[in-house]
């Protein structure tokens, strides 16, 4: 299926389709794959926290910067 193809269906028939797709997804036998750099970036989070050079953004904060 194409992006034109999903222009032109309803709005009810995009999230039907997605819903579709959501719930194939959920019940595959397999977890998705995470791509080898998520390793990296977890381990550097992680030893920021550990070292107490990590900063965090209360919710408030975090939602005025995805807002612009």
């Amino acid at each position: 299926m194409s992006i034109a193809e999903i222009k032109e269906m309803s709005h009810n028939e995009r999230l039907m389709t997605m819903e579709a797709l959501w719930d194939a997804l959920c019940h595959e036998d397999r977890e998705p794959m995470s791509p080898d750099w998520h390793e990296g970036v977890l381990k550097d989070r992680s030893s920021k926290i550990a070292s107490g050079q990590a900063t965090f953004l209360s919710l408030d904060e975090s939602k005025e910067r995805i807002e612009g």
